[in-house]
């Protein structure tokens, strides 16, 4: 007899995490389940800790060159034989009760996804610091669907919202086989943004859930050095993928949720194009930039306070960890 569940763990150089992120999923109430950890490439000794369980309902695979999340994720999909997809990343975890409680709702509901909240952990700490609900400003006590215009309403680049695009769902494997669903792999940033708002286009009924059972781990600089630019890029692409689809362009409210999204992202785009090589001390480039993008002023000048008030949490009060939050929050 198939899985219930089967939990997707994509692992990459996380021997710190790995092992927590498997023991709460082996540990959940819900014990008619599968865990596939796909190990993509790791130096280090991540795919020695995963071996180190053996428990039988766990399913390892290793990826001899690095395909990225996506990619890590997509092999997993291809090997699960669960009725429902769980997403786990490997340095988050989950409640031992999320997908019992989560798989209630999915039957009572007959929903095709099924997205509950988010507690965020700082580094080092035990407990939430707060939760993506929280966060949001929105207020939602009891079940909520979620159609494809609030998803893409509520998660505008740097902007107040829901931001499911950060939530980890549940799925329903069948509807994923039956609309040929899987991970853009050219994407490193937003995909799963990107996998639940095609759910969303091809009329999957989708809930949220208000609690969250899900454990958001913010690691210090593991995604800040990264280029702005290069995953805004990656969003704008994806979007205007979006929008050229034949469904999306027969949803009139749709296209207007994204070209507003789209916008936003290019705004942005100008205004980092000229940041990122001043803090690289490329000058000539920034200039170059600057006169290809003289919005770059406005949104300086919109965002001057927000600006002042992170480097004095950052530098004053030695919050390591505002510029990651920060971070999370436009990229979600």
């Amino acid at each position: 007899m198939n899985p219930e569940v089967s939990i997707i763990i994509p692992a990459h150089n996380t021997e710190n995490y790995i092992a927590r992120a498997i023991e709460s999923a082996l540990g959940q109430t819900l014990t008619n389940l599968e865990v596939i950890v796909v190990d993509d490439a790791s130096s280090d000794a991540t795919l020695e800790i995963i071996n180190s369980f053996t428990d039988s309902r766990l399913r390892v695979f290793v990826n001899q060159q690095n395909l990225g999340v996506s990619g890590a994720r997509n092999r997993a999909l291809r090997e699960a034989q669960g009725n429902w997809i769980a997403i786990l990343d490997s340095d988050d975890w989950y409640a031992p009760e999320r997908l019992e409680k989560l798989l209630q709702v999915a039957i009572a509901e007959n929903a095709d996804i099924v997205i509950d909240d988010l507690n965020f952990i700082q580094s080092s700490e035990n407990s939430p610091w707060s939760t993506l609900l929280q966060e949001s400003g929105e207020q939602i006590h009891t079940i909520k669907e979620i159609d494809p215009i609030y998803f893409v309403k509520t998660d505008l680049y740097g902007q107040p919202g829901l931001h499911l695009g950060l939530s980890k769902p549940l799925f329903k494997r069948n509807f994923l086989i039956k609309n040929n669903i899987n991970y853009n792999e050219t994407m490193q940033v937003a995909e799963d943004f990107q996998f639940t708002l095609q759910c969303l286009i091809n009329g999957a009924y989708c809930v949220f859930v208000p609690q969250p059972y899900y454990f958001y781990y913010f690691r210090p600089g593991s995604l800040v050095t990264q280029s702005k630019v290069r995953q805004i890029n990656q969003t704008s692409r994806a979007i205007q993928h979006f929008l050229q689809q034949d469904t999306v362009q027969n949803h009139p409210q749709l296209v207007e949720a994204l070209s507003q999204s789209l916008t936003i992202l290019q705004k942005n785009q100008a205004y980092y194009s000229v940041v990122e090589p001043i803090k690289q001390q490329k000058f000539l480039t920034a200039l170059f930039e600057l006169i290809r993008n003289p919005y770059f002023f406005v949104h300086f000048i919109s965002q001057l306070q927000v600006i002042l008030l992170r480097r004095f949490r950052y530098y004053i009060l030695g919050d390591k960890l505002v510029y990651e939050i920060a971070y999370r929050k436009n990229n979600i």
